[in-house]
């Protein structure tokens, strides 16, 4: 093992440590069709004393009714700016990450800024979709240059804690043994 290895994994988990799901979402993804992942992204400022930004998005998330050579390979749309995150991806996958066929686009609103502590600002949402009864909209935060991250890991989690539904759903509809 290369130490170059070994600091390119530190760095990946250091990364993926600092964001976290703040509220989670229990729903599997389907298993046939195209299913959306709405979020709210909190991103804590660059420098003390600035303001939070509060961005809503949702990832759609594909997957091809038929698997061919062309359409088996996972494609990322839009998680990252060109600069930002390529690596994140490209070392989640090289690890095994198993996401074969789907396609995820992140899709985002326009950013909010508000002078509310990250603590603040996830509270106040929270009060808001339990007041709205929403049980699908799940809150993270990040620092501000870790967001596309934020929803990656999101997204990752989500299909993998929904893979055994999806297995299962394949089974009772006779695709698997």
């Amino acid at each position: 093992m290369l130490f170059s290895d070994f600091d390119e994994e530190l760095r990946f988990r250091n990364a993926w440590e600092s964001v976290q799901i703040v509220r989670d979402v229990e729903y599997s993804l389907f298993t046939f069709g195209d299913s959306d992942l709405p979020y709210y992204l909190v991103c804590e400022p660059d420098t003390p004393g600035d303001l939070v930004s509060i961005q809503r998005g949702d990832v759609n998330i594909a997957r091809p009714m038929i698997l061919t050579p062309d359409n088996s390979h996972p494609e990322f749309r839009d998680f990252f700016d060109e600069s930002e995150g390529g690596q994140f991806i490209e070392f989640l996958l090289s690890r095994t990450a198993a996401f074969s066929n789907l396609k995820m686009t992140n899709r985002y609103g326009p950013v909010k800024l508000v002078s509310d502590s990250v603590e603040e600002s996830v509270a106040k949402l929270n009060q808001e979709l339990d007041g709205e009864e929403e049980d699908r909209v799940a809150i993270l935060t990040a620092p501000a240059a870790l967001g596309g991250l934020a929803v990656l890991r999101d997204t990752t989690e989500r299909a993998l804690s929904s893979a055994p539904d999806n297995v299962q759903e394949l089974r009772e509809r006779g695709f698997l043994p």
